[in-house]
């Protein structure tokens, strides 16, 4: 199977340009995904670009992940029904090292491997006249303005800064084409204007052939945008969701979702993955564990997932292992809707009496039904912990003292 035959067959392929097929096909290509440091963390909705990174590189293609440092500063409007809140040049500094650390769990960035770039090098310092002249010169408004992520903000208003996002990214494809001789982009269905908006500068600049290639924008079976829970995002950013959080996250994913998921986040084999698919009732659940196993291994390396697993399963699977669960340190007495709060099990007070009231929260294995209740040392192993849950799928060691 090729590698753009590959790329089809696990799901990534949303639009192309004609000529995609044929460079990945061919000899090794330099290729580019753009990554805005507009937070600190990527999270599982990123990924997909990120793992067509991981793809193409292992079949020979050279990445380029140029975290945005410039456009950030200015914010794409693309898919996005409200302006960005403009961050500081402080904050993007900040989050761009956080992005880079998080990339390079994905792709190899050693020696003559893949590269980071950060586009501030070369649009932090432009002249505004000179780059409407040689730049600006070439885009139509009319064109801009048909574009969908435009037609969308000009309802509900569309600032001129944002306006320029899409200039700015087609200078950035094709400074990358002078610089690193980039010849593809890579990014969400969202991006495809902007993508082609650069295929054409380059053409008119340079008078080369270049390409794009857009991914599908992911939601779940149950029509969730991607990497979205009740909770949150799914944090890639272990500060921000605990790697047995991140673990749990796939393998309570629906059903429906196992195969899919098993192509879009693993690298296992496609004949693997259609064993697994074809598995049906409890069974499910098997591929679901290797679902698990492998995207948060991915994100967070074998050690880390071992231990999450070995939590998983004194959590909900009657293991021994309980130190492996999350925990978290509580000075006794406690009330018990306080320790829900401050532990994340749930988001507010108001939440924390809503799931007692239901009956959804344990002590030890058995139900709180009193909100004003405490934990106290009485509740404690002779290890000084405690098991509290909520519901069947939320459960955290506490520690008392």
């Amino acid at each position: 199977m090729s590698t753009f035959e590959t790329l089809q067959a696990r799901g990534f392929v949303q639009q192309s340009t004609e000529g995609a097929r044929a460079l990945l096909d061919g000899p090794a290509t330099t290729f580019y995904v753009g990554f805005d440091p507009t937070g600190d963390s990527l999270h599982a909705g990123h990924l997909l670009p990120v793992m067509v990174m991981a793809h193409l590189q292992r079949a020979g293609h050279q990445p380029i992940a140029v975290v945005g440092g410039g456009t950030g500063m200015v914010g794409d409007p693309s898919g996005k029904e409200e302006s960005r809140q403009l961050l500081t040049a402080e904050g993007v500094a900040h989050n761009k090292r956080c992005l880079k650390s998080q990339l390079a769990r994905f792709i190899d960035f050693g020696p003559g491997k893949g590269q980071l770039v950060d586009n501030a090098d070369w649009l932090l310092g432009l002249n505004y006249i000179d780059f409407l002249r040689d730049i600006g010169k070439h885009f139509s408004v009319n064109t801009m303005l048909s574009k969908a992520s435009v037609k969308l903000r000009l309802e509900k208003g569309l600032s001129f800064l944002e306006f320029n996002y899409q200039l700015l990214q087609a200078f950035d494809y094709l400074e990358l084409n002078r610089r690193l001789g980039c010849k593809l982009q890579v990014g969400g269905d969202d991006q495809w204007g902007n993508i082609v908006a650069g295929i054409d500068l380059i053409r008119r600049v340079e008078s080369r052939e270049s390409h794009g290639l857009t991914i599908p924008l992911l939601t779940t079976a149950t029509g969730a945008k991607m990497g979205k829970t009740v909770a949150g995002a799914v944090w890639l950013d272990a500060e921000k969701m605990s790697v047995f959080d991140y673990y749990q996250y796939w393998i309570n994913v629906d059903d429906r979702d196992v195969g899919r998921f098993l192509k879009l986040y693993t690298f296992l084999p496609l004949e693997e993955i259609a064993r697994l698919e074809a598995l049906q009732g409890a069974d499910i659940r098997a591929a679901k564990a290797v679902l698990a196993f492998e995207a948060t291994a991915i994100a967070h390396g074998k050690e880390a997932t071992e231990l999450a697993q070995a939590g998983a399963v004194a959590a909900f699977g009657g293991g021994q292992n309980v130190e492996s669960m999350p925990t978290f340190n509580a000075k006794l007495p406690i009330p018990v809707v306080r320790l829900l709060v401050e532990s994340g099990l749930c988001d507010s007070n108001s939440d924390a009496r809503r799931q007692i009231k239901g009956g959804a929260i344990k002590i030890a294995g058995e139900k709180v039904m009193d909100a004003q209740a405490e934990l106290t040392a009485g509740h404690l192993d002779t290890e000084g912990a405690v098991v509290l849950s909520r519901g069947k799928k939320k459960k955290l060691r506490v520690l008392g003292s």
